[in-house]
């Protein structure tokens, strides 16, 4: 092809994948498959990658997001973002009304909306075409993240139609779905990385990352809700945000136009039970006046519209009994309390289990056997007992006592002053410890070991084939010792010679109390090269050694080496 026919070709391709983008991610209505889609980015990728003079920054291709990390610069709003007055109950929601009734003269005609419960975000566009996106911040400056939220896949980097505004900006709410939220938390704690509490903030810690590629992974959305300023001609919120609607934006379809206080109370009743069948979370139901002169005319307090509110929903609780309490072991040794319940369906799932995080908790609920507890969903999402209904205690029930030793060596425990958490210091015997130890130094982003599966991990330790990390590289040299376990394979990835230093380090669990012996042999074993090894993470490394014959052979091992 010549390059103009290899530029119509670029050209047409990202109009047709930005309509099959708007499809899925928007309308939810895709006209394509999934393989047909990815085989029209391929040959798009393929051909802005051979034609770099055709590159365009809002090509659908740039969605995938880059590796290069970034630094956060602070932009100032051009209208300040506000927040909203919260009501609890219907009685404030008529005190709203009787304050907006003492500014206008006319009739009051409402909007009502879902309140996505995620990290709040202002979107600029400069003749169609997505410049900036900004975070709250403080309200009247906040963090340019545009990389980020390029990613996603619901915000138009190119409006569609020929009838917007040279310039305007447009604000929504970037979330973080159930699905994808519960998958994070679920690799998290595989990790034993400390969970998000909720959506909105994994939502906002997602936006907050240095790598877009990242971001991109995360598969968030974006719900847009209002247009700052006069640039849009529409005489009321509903008929401004359908044609936002018909750009390319994705407007919430379940906003409704209520006439009075009734149509409001019908519609929080209706979401309050609703709420628990959606797939992204919302935390309330918010009020505008559905006309922009009147929105005008009410105006702003230093902190908040008048002629908006927000209604927050009471977080659902549930009585449950108390069964038992088991006390888990992580893999730094760290001791989880975790309540067995009597299942309950609480906030659209079943919650037979909740954390009680740890000794202090307990004695601040003065739990007792065979109690009666409250149970609630933090954020929404993970359970808690927040309390304890004494009158349904049993006389002679004993309280619930943090245990004092391991309960899977026997150790005893440790806790050290000023933190929250007992720890098992027994690393090197501690069954949990090791198996959490072996799985974080094979996982992807440490060594890379493929084929030793937690299943496998599990069958190599009950069976004694090993007792460390530095016994799997032991594995391959085995043969009678393996012959009638099943589901052994055979680890293909054990040379770390260009595996960098920082990995190492991360594989190792640098932070943990000491190190086990064992690594220090594998390491001066296998490690055959000091590319990336400098001398301050040389002693960063023989520091967490406590065995000081063990700290100086690999210190003299990579000085021979060098």
């Amino acid at each position: 092809m010549s390059k103009q026919e290899i530029l119509s070709r670029i050209e047409e391709l990202r109009k047709e994948l930005s309509y099959h983008n708007h499809q899925y991610y928007v309308l939810s209505q895709p006209s394509i498959s999934d393989f047909d889609f990815d085989h029209l980015l391929k040959e798009l990728i393929k051909l802005e990658k051979e034609n770099p003079e055709f590159f365009d920054i809002n090509s659908p291709s740039q969605r995938v997001g880059s590796d290069m990390n970034q630094d956060f610069k602070q932009e100032k709003h051009n209208f300040p973002m506000l927040s909203l007055d919260n009501t609890y109950s219907i009685e404030e929601i008529e005190d709203f009304e009787k304050r907006l009734k003492k500014i206008t003269s006319e009739d009051v005609e409402y909007v009502c909306e879902l309140k996505y419960d995620g990290t709040s975000i202002s979107l600029r566009y400069e003749n169609g075409v997505l410049v900036k996106a900004i975070t709250r911040g403080d309200g009247v400056q906040g963090d340019d993240v545009t990389a980020n939220v390029k990613t996603i896949k619901s915000v138009p980097l190119q409006l569609m139609g020929d009838d917007y505004p040279e310039h305007f900006e447009i604000r929504g709410e970037i979330i973080m779905p159930f699905s994808v939220f519960n998958q994070l938390n679920k690799e998290r704690a595989e990790k034993e990385e400390n969970l998000f509490a909720n959506p909105r903030n994994a939502a906002s810690g997602t936006l907050k990352q240095q790598k877009s590629s990242i971001v991109a992974k995360r598969m968030l959305d974006c719900y847009l809700y209002y247009i700052p300023g006069e640039q849009l001609t529409g005489a009321t919120h509903w008929e401004n945000l359908q044609q936002a609607k018909s750009w390319g934006f994705k407007i919430p379809e379940v906003m409704k136009i209520c006439k009075n206080i009734s149509d409001i109370k019908e519609y929080i009743e209706h979401w309050d039970t609703e709420r628990k069948h959606l797939p992204v979370p919302i935390d309330g139901i918010v009020i505008k006046v559905n006309k922009t002169k009147q929105q005008r005319e009410l105006g702003f307090t230093s902190k908040s519209p008048r002629w908006a509110t927000s209604f927050k929903f009471k977080a659902e609780r549930l009585e449950s009994k108390l069964l038992s309490v088991d006390f888990q072991v992580g893999r730094t040794g760290s001791i989880t309390p975790v309540a067995n319940l009597t299942p309950v369906h609480l906030a659209g799932t079943t919650v037979k289990r909740a954390s009680l995080h740890n000794a202090d908790i307990i004695e601040k609920l003065d739990l007792h056997h065979g109690d009666y507890v409250y149970v609630e969903k933090g954020g929404e999402i993970i359970p808690k007992i927040v309390g304890v209904n004494t009158e349904k205690r049993e006389a002679n029930a004993k309280k619930i006592e943090y245990i004092t030793h391991c309960p899977e060596c026997g150790s005893e425990l440790s806790r050290n002053e000023g933190e929250a958490n007992h720890y098992c210091l027994n690393e090197n015997a501690c069954k949990p410890q090791i198996r959490g130890m072996i799985e974080h130094f094979i996982s992807r982003k440490a060594m890379n070991i493929d084929g030793l599966g937690g299943e496998t991990i599990d069958l190599l330790l009950s069976n004694n084939i090993i007792k460390n990390i530095g016994d799997i590289y032991d594995i391959p040299a085995m043969g009678d010792e393996l012959i009638g376990l099943e589901k052994i394979i055979y680890p293909e990835q054990y040379d770390i010679s260009d595996i960098p230093l920082s990995r190492i380090l991360y594989a190792l669990g640098i932070g943990l109390k000491t190190m086990p012996s064992k690594i220090s042999e594998a390491l001066a074993k296998h490690f055959t090269t000091l590319e990336n090894l400098s001398s301050a993470s040389l002693e960063e490394l023989i520091s967490v050694v406590e065995d000081s014959a063990k700290a100086t052979k690999i210190k003299e091992y990579f000085a021979s080496s060098s």
